[in-house]
């Protein structure tokens, strides 16, 4: 099987879709793998550690995408790059196919596409195991930015995260207790904060007591507590997941004006929408604006701003499926496991994720029936 790893076009995306390593794991089963001249330069992945794992370099996309049977890569796919894609290919990726712009999507039902999207892939317990290390990765990383954004030349209410004797903690309320959310309670806690989780699940909120988050308070994500504990909130993160759908407004544009001002919003949901009415996309150069008072952070992707890091952990997170899918072919592989073919959004060009279908508008098909 031919596996191609493109340079990801998507501004301030600096994540590569297969390491050195992963290389070597499918070029020791036989396969070929073409990369994309630089595809690895902003991780610190250069031509030459691809080529040592056996890979070819290639200097077009168009002959790289041309010849792949699979391309593994991080993001979603803009209608120009599908255009190049041999008709009948497997797309890998975090695609988020929600909230992909609708010519893209018609660009890879003509062409036949097979997609399937990491953030929707179930192991057998019905996590997420490819997104997971990015969720983790995340939830460090959240909580250092919202310790920046808290400081008074940053636009903040100029307090640490942390209490010294005498003055109280910041109060930072997570809203979504799923990986990323019980990520960012738990550093929030170790760096001193005062912490209230919010979730609908209570065996979420069950496992984040039991699991370092012993002294942080939780309750229902219902819309009377999600008012009440933004109100007092220094920090609010927003860390909902509908896998494969839109992410629901839990705070409403009414609830930020009732914020402290110099508050900090992150919504980290801004991948599937965001799930802050007040938030739209920013990017890392531009990453905040302020609305009510309050600053808001919704950089899509944080994690492409430590990208060596994150295409390492998502790369052995992902190795699994490739392997399987290299091993089977795409049909054989979304037939031998059920929890990959749960990460399908399209089967040959027939839309099949039920949830994505919502979200879009658009009629699916259930992939077992396609399978036969």
């Amino acid at each position: 099987m031919i596996f191609c790893v493109p340079k990801e076009t998507l501004r301030h995306e600096h994540r590569v879709g297969l390491t050195p390593f992963g290389v070597s794991r499918l070029v020791n089963y036989g396969h070929e793998v073409y990369v994309e001249h630089d595809a690895g330069k902003d991780s610190h992945f250069a031509d030459q550690d691809f080529a040592t794992a056996g890979a070819s370099i290639v200097y077009s996309r168009e002959e790289a995408f041309g010849r792949a049977d699979v391309i593994c890569r991080v993001g979603q796919m803009t209608s120009e790059e599908i255009e190049h894609v041999k008709p009948g290919a497997t797309v890998m990726g975090f695609l988020h196919l929600a909230v992909t712009p609708r010519d893209a999507i018609q660009k890879a039902f003509d062409r036949g596409l097979t997609m399937i999207g990491y953030e929707v892939i179930e192991d057998a317990e019905a996590n997420h195991p490819v997104l997971r290390p990015m969720s983790e990765i995340a939830g460090h990383m959240v909580v250092h930015t919202a310790a920046h954004l808290l400081e008074y030349e940053s636009g903040g209410r100029g307090l640490i995260l942390g209490n010294v004797p005498a003055i109280p903690p910041a109060t930072v309320v997570v809203i979504g207790a799923g990986t990323v959310g019980w990520t960012a309670a738990r550093i929030a806690l170790a760096n001193g904060a005062h912490v209230i989780v919010l979730d609908q699940r209570v065996h979420r909120l069950r496992r984040a007591l039991t699991h370092g988050c012993e002294q942080a308070v939780t309750a229902l994500a219902t819309p009377r507590n999600v008012a009440r504990f933004t109100a007092i909130a220094d920090v609010v993160i927003g860390a909902v997941l509908v896998p494969g759908g839109r992410a629901p407004y839990l705070v409403t544009e009414d609830v930020v004006k009732r914020m402290k001002p110099g508050a900090v919003v992150i919504d980290l949901s801004i991948d599937q929408g965001g799930c802050v009415e007040t938030s739209r996309p920013t990017t890392p150069d531009r990453p905040t604006f302020k609305l009510h008072g309050v600053t808001h952070f919704c950089v899509p992707n944080m994690t492409a701003n430590a990208p060596r890091t994150a295409s390492r952990a998502m790369v052995i997170a992902a190795l699994p499926y490739l392997e399987l899918l290299a091993s089977e072919g795409t049909e054989g592989a979304l037939r031998a496991d059920p929890g990959f073919a749960r990460g399908a959004y399209l089967y040959q060009g027939t839309l099949v994720h039920e949830i994505a279908g919502q979200a879009l508008g658009l009629p699916t098909r259930s992939l077992s029936e396609l399978l036969g």
